[in-house]
């Protein structure tokens, strides 16, 4: 199989893409207000208050609603999945719709085979993270449950207990946006099987539009606010 000049740049520049921004992304968090930056606060202070609660209905249930979310995207990423794994019995026909497309590379067999390999590599990923998000939300549950009542938030120990399970929520979460990720890249990556030019442009136009929700969307900076009005409330300093 020869790949053309255009088609391994395409490759490389959606690589990059991916696997830079996402350490950017997770650089630039521990000193720049973003998403997870602020999100992190936000847990940090619901946990804490947690631990006050003699009945923790409302936590169960808040926890309940994000693990069906993302429960409902990890039966997604397996049927869309199911359909990749499909095409490659149907190669043919789908070069057949790829050369009636306007503008488009004339398709190689091989790539093709490529291009559906990688769809399905980037679909397994995102499982793989979606799962491991529900496991670890799981075991927010759980610790949840473990915690002795202290009625008045003070106890350091406590305090302490419940900044670990706002990092395990924390970490649950940052699997569950790694699978949001995985289908935004999908995204673009169904782009190459158009053109390389345009496989690159869409790689390019996820990171913009990922960093531009992430660190200078209006709920970053509504929540950056909101966290600013809590810490001017006395219960949520002693708390925090």
């Amino acid at each position: 199989m020869v790949i053309s000049w255009s088609d391994s740049l395409a490759l490389i520049v959606f690589l990059i893409s991916w696997v830079g921004y996402t350490s950017f992304a997770r650089r630039k968090a521990k000193t720049t207000n973003c998403i997870a930056r602020v999100m992190h606060q936000q847990r940090i202070l619901w946990m804490s208050q947690v631990i006050a609660k003699e009945v923790r209905v409302g936590e169960a249930a808040l926890l309940a609603n994000l693990e069906r979310n993302i429960a409902f995207f990890a039966s997604t990423t397996l049927l869309v999945l199911a359909g990749v794994l499909t095409l490659f019995s149907q190669v043919e026909k789908l070069e057949t719709v790829i050369a009636s497309i306007p503008f488009t590379a004339p398709p190689n067999h091989a790539l093709v085979q490529v291009k559906l390999g990688m769809l399905a590599g980037i679909f397994v990923l995102a499982f793989f993270q979606f799962t491991w998000s529900m496991r670890q939300y799981g075991f927010v549950n759980v610790m949840i449950g473990a915690v002795p009542l202290d009625k008045t938030g003070t106890d350091k120990n406590l305090l302490a207990y419940a900044r670990q399970m706002a990092v395990v929520q924390d970490q649950a979460a940052h699997s569950y946006n790694y699978g949001l990720r995985s289908y935004y890249y999908s995204m673009a990556a169904l782009c190459w099987f158009i053109h390389p030019w345009m496989f690159i442009f869409a790689s390019l136009f996820v990171v913009y539009t990922l960093y531009q929700r992430e660190f200078n969307s209006k709920a970053v900076i509504a929540i950056t606010a909101a966290q600013a009005h809590l810490e001017k409330n006395p219960l949520y300093v002693r708390k925090g």
